[in-house]
């Protein structure tokens, strides 16, 4: 059989996507106990989703949108983590329903098929009518069964299928044997698999909503489920489509935003719906309308995509994702979304409070922070993991999943730099400049936080903690939006440094934004946001510069350049070429692009260079000049940044000629020059127009932690501001003191200023 060849070639792969298993929290185990051995940390559940912890038995509905791609064929990866999720819930002692669509779907593309093979080239030129739907749903329920039969068969599981119409719900008696068959069903471990038998359904009408009680009829799979989660008195209904919830209009309006929680009172009026299923009968109305009278009739719904792996498992573990439908949810008023401007508002009150802070209770909060990091490194490296496999599995390319590792030297050093910030000089109060302006009336230049910092980071957890540690150290509040492959890791990161701030202090001083919808909102507060630090792509960067009136400190690009001169000590230049290409070739201080003097292509010295890059196995591409001498690749531009073992390499004429190419191409980022002569090295130095410029040294040496400055923020390439390595001076700004004993101005003639310099001392 044609589906059972596509099952057997395809499942090997199936069978393998690994969902992140880690025990739920159904009344029993939580992962979050793992905490409780070192570190007493707040639930990280979501209040409004505390209902979880009662669910027992469950009701999951998916939609033909899921099971099929947006061709029509089967969605075989999307089925396969829908059935490793079920069979890991199963294993908890979850009682799972399956309602499943998309029999009339697999149907119509089996009978297309076959209708093409039978079909003569004269009948092709002939207009092809629409298939019969229920000669579609008789064919494609087989198959559709076969599928799942498969795929619980490879996971240990057994499923059972029971087809049902609309018009069975009102015999009690059918009803009492179907709750009775569920039941047995389910003690045995079996997971029932529910559809409605379109074949010989006599429906003709268009769907009318009437689940609050088991006497109405069904239109779709939605309301089906809607009804089974009533009559079978299910816990919880999970609707899964193929975004990721309700919105207040068609998910592709940027306009438009996720509603995590539904109103009915509230949102009827609001939302508006986009277009029906593209392959089913629903769509998000029909999802709707069955979530709202389950909801009405006690059953807690939450609509969710159905195209991750594992957000069954993670509403389950209490996160906040998708929309919710609850009888009560008009009276979580405490439960009330924070907006944007509130969670920035409650990151610059917590700030002052932190810099209300005597210098030492500051530095306590930080040795805490390390503490902790260190204590639930276990928990820390489990979410970590999830995320690699994540990535992993989404195809994510190295470079990225080097950013995204957590390894547990790493977090040692996180800990060791969160330390190293504590015992740095107190930065808040210290005067910089201290002026007499006239007798008795003394001026004072003080340090001082900037306010509330946005950064906005891709891919690696680890800055989350070195962002965390410096607006701690520089009393300022921070919010934070790590990328959604780090999600997990930097939830628990947050988690843990949330957990050791006092109360006189409040964990908001640092909020996790966990939804990209809030980033448009957060980038038009520039009356409570003082600075936005993007660290990712140029695309990133790009983004956030042409959406905010918030000054934007950091870089696109790190395109870092080394001039090896004529005059070079070859073997040094070998060895610092290679660190700066190899030691981390996704950092944006490593070498991208390698200037050579002309001379070094006649004497052996470049031959040196390229077989050193080559034995590391950089690849290689050429300048103009380069590419033609070394009948190598032309690099596709001389403004690239590649984060990965490869490497432009042009010749030039001179120390000029290098200036003037680094200026022109490169990003202002890290520059280095190998020489030997002293005058060469001082104007490469003088003339390089970037953030940082090094003489015989490696490019690698740009960064915080190297620099002293404990950690970085990010590197700048602003020239206005702060500029290279950002670490806690960088956070800081300055305010004035007049001290007087009662001057006034009066035209200036009742004072006399002097305008003396005094000594800086302690405030």
């Amino acid at each position: 059989m044609k589906t059972m060849e596509v099952l057997q070639n395809g499942f090997a792969k199936i069978a393998n996507t690994k969902i992140y298993e880690k025990p739920l929290s159904n009344g029993t185990i939580n992962h979050l106990n793992l905490i409780a051995e070192t570190e007493d940390l707040s639930s990280n559940m979501d209040p409004s989703r505390t209902f979880v912890n009662k669910v027992k038995r469950l009701i999951v509905k998916v939609g033909t949108a899921v099971v099929t791609r947006s061709d029509g064929r089967l969605a075989l990866g999307r089925l396969g983590a829908l059935c490793e999720q079920l069979k890991e819930l199963n294993l908890q002692g979850y009682e799972v329903i399956l309602v499943t669509s998309g029999a009339v779907g697999l149907g119509r593309q089996r009978l297309r098929y076959r209708r093409l093979s039978n079909s003569s080239f004269s009948d092709l030129q002939k207009p092809q009518g629409e298939l019969d739907g229920k000669a579609c749903a008789a064919v494609g329920q087989s198959s559709l069964m076969a599928l799942y039969d498969t795929m619980f068969s490879q996971l240990d599981v057994t499923s059972s299928q029971l087809l049902v119409n609309d018009g069975f719900f009102s015999d009690a008696g059918f009803r009492k044997q179907l709750s009775e068959t569920v039941t047995s069903l389910l003690d045995c471990r079996v997971i029932p698999i529910f559809n409605e038998n379109d074949a010989v359904s006599t429906r003709k009408a268009p769907y009318e909503h009437r689940v609050q009680d088991s006497t109405g009829i069904f239109w779709d799979n939605d309301s089906l489920a809607g009804l089974l989660a009533l009559e079978l008195k299910a816990d919880l209904l999970v609707l899964l489509s193929d975004v990721e919830g309700l919105y207040s209009g068609p998910p592709s309006d940027p306009n438009s935003k996720l509603i995590h929680t539904y109103i009915n009172e509230k949102h009827k009026k609001e939302v508006t719906f986009g277009d029906k299923s593209r392959l089913g009968r629903g769509g998000m109305t029909a999802k709707v309308r069955a979530a709202v009278g389950a909801a009405n009739a006690g059953i807690p719904v939450i609509i969710i995509s159905g195209y991750a792996t594992d957000n069954i498992i993670r509403v389950l573990q209490g996160e906040k994702i998708g929309t919710v439908f609850h009888k009560d949810a008009h009276l979580w008023k405490s439960l009330k979304e924070e907006t944007a401007h509130e969670m920035a508002v409650a990151a610059r009150n917590s700030s002052r409070r932190l810099q209300a802070l005597k210098s030492e209770e500051r530095r306590e909060i930080l040795l805490a922070v390390a503490d902790a990091l260190e204590k639930n490194q276990k928990l820390i490296r489990l979410e970590n993991d999830a995320d690699i496999d994540d990535a992993s599995e989404a195809g994510y390319d190295k470079s990225l999943i080097s950013r995204l590792t957590l390894k547990p030297e790493k977090i040692s050093s996180l800990a060791k730099s969160v330390r190293v910030l504590a015992d740095m000089e107190e930065p808040i109060g210290q005067i910089l400049k201290r002026t007499e302006l006239a007798d008795d009336l003394v001026l004072e230049k003080i340090s001082c936080p900037l306010g509330v910092l946005l950064v906005i980071f891709e891919s690696r957890p680890d800055a989350l903690v070195q962002i965390a540690a410096l607006a701690i150290r520089s009393g300022n509040g921070l919010l934070l939006k790590g990328g959604k492959e780090a999600r997990r890791s930097n939830a628990i990161l947050h988690k843990i440094i949330a957990s050791v701030m006092p109360d006189t202090v409040s964990g908001k001083l640092i909020g996790l934004v966990t939804s990209r919808d809030e980033i448009p909102d957060l980038l038009k507060l520039d009356d409570v946001i003082d600075l936005v630090v993007p660290r990712g792509s140029n695309k990133l960067v790009s983004q956030i510069k042409e959406s905010t009136r918030i000054p934007v400190l950091g870089h696109a690009d790190g395109i870092c350049h080394i001039y090896v001169d004529k005059s070079a000590n070859i073997d040094m230049a070998k060895h610092i070429v290679r660190d700066a290409k190899t030691d981390y070739p996704a950092a944006c201080n490593a070498l991208e692009t390698l200037l050579v003097h002309k001379d070094l292509s006649s004497n052996g010295g470049l031959n040196e260079l390229i077989l050193e890059l080559q034995r590391e196995g950089v690849e290689l591409y050429g300048g103009p000049k380069a590419s033609a001498m070394l009948n190598i690749s032309e690099a596709s531009s001389l403004h690239h940044e590649y984060s990965s073992l490869a490497c432009t390499i042009e010749i030039v004429d001179d120390v000029s000629a290098a200036i003037n190419h680094i200026n022109k191409h490169g990003s202002a980022h890290t520059e280095c020059i190998v020489t030997e002569d002293s005058e060469v090295a001082e104007t490469f130095l003088s003339q390089v127009d970037s953030a940082a410029v090094f003489h015989n040294a490696s490019t690698r040496f740009c960064d915080g932690a190297r620099f002293g400055l404990g950690a970085e923020v990010g590197i700048s390439t602003s020239r206005i501001h702060a500029r290279g390595p950002v670490g806690v001076e960088g956070l800081l700004t300055a305010k004035w003191i007049l001290r007087g004993s009662g001057q006034v101005v009066d035209g200036d003639r009742g004072v006399k200023y002097t305008f003396k310099e005094q000594p800086l001392k302690a405030k």
